[in-house]
């Protein structure tokens, strides 16, 4: 079942590997096909250089397992969250990549301090507001995702295409799972490109908006005219 699906969800996850952005076991991604309601999912624990696509889970969208002999990823029900709430997006990736989960610990959006930053978000990286205890409790994985949902009421989530969880990492999206793995390497080159900014000036502004809104919709939108048709 979703035999090519599998095979790409194994890819997304090995490219967050060579990028640098997990060690170990951490992180995950995954993506769903809209036409069955299901998704795949890296299995949970699994080293990567051992995976095969195979080893990939699949779920429905509430979460429950579908086929596969593994466990699923125990941040599965962040995944199925954000697809169920976001019907544009067909991939989700999570890493603890360095400097992306440093500004998530530290309780703090990156601000669009310049033109590398506008190629990709139309604003800040946004950063959701803590769990509560009783949100830890009770559906830690899934409040995760809630967190998140909420987080972005009124933003395009491809507009918007990541955020980080408070005290906790970031995660990306994207309209496929390939394109979400893309974001989470844009997302931790942005975070430590913010984190110099600052370092080297603590005073630092966001860039202007025509500025911003420049750089983001000559990518972006039905008057894009960066790359080629």
């Amino acid at each position: 079942m979703l035999d090519a699906l599998r095979a790409e969800v194994l890819e997304a996850n090995l490219e967050l590997v060579r990028r640098g952005l997990v060690i170990y076991t951490f992180g995950n991604a995954s993506a769903v096909d809209r036409a069955t309601g299901l998704c795949v999912i890296k299995p949970s624990g699994v080293p990567y250089d051992k995976m095969i696509p195979a080893d990939m889970v699949v779920t429905d969208l509430q979460g429950k397992t579908v086929e596969g002999k593994l466990r699923p990823s125990s941040d599965l029900p962040t995944h199925v969250a954000l697809y169920r709430a976001f019907p544009t997006i067909g991939g989700v990736v999570h890493t603890h990549s360095r400097h992306a989960t440093a500004w998530a610990q530290a309780q703090r959006e990156i601000p669009c301090f310049g033109t590398t930053h506008a190629d990709y978000f139309h604003g800040p990286i946004p950063v959701t507001e803590p769990l509560t205890p009783e949100e830890v409790e009770d559906d830690y994985e899934g409040n995760t995702g809630e967190a998140i949902i909420r987080r972005l009421e009124g933003l395009d989530p491809l507009g918007c295409p990541g955020c980080l969880v408070s005290g906790h990492a970031p995660f990306t999206w994207g309209a496929t799972v390939a394109k979400a793995a893309q974001m989470a390497v844009i997302v931790e080159e942005i975070a430590a490109m913010a984190l110099e900014t600052v370092t080297i000036n603590p005073n630092a502004t966001p860039i202007s908006e025509a500025q911003r809104d420049k750089h983001h919709f000559r990518k972006h939108g039905p008057e894009a005219y960066y790359g080629q048709k």
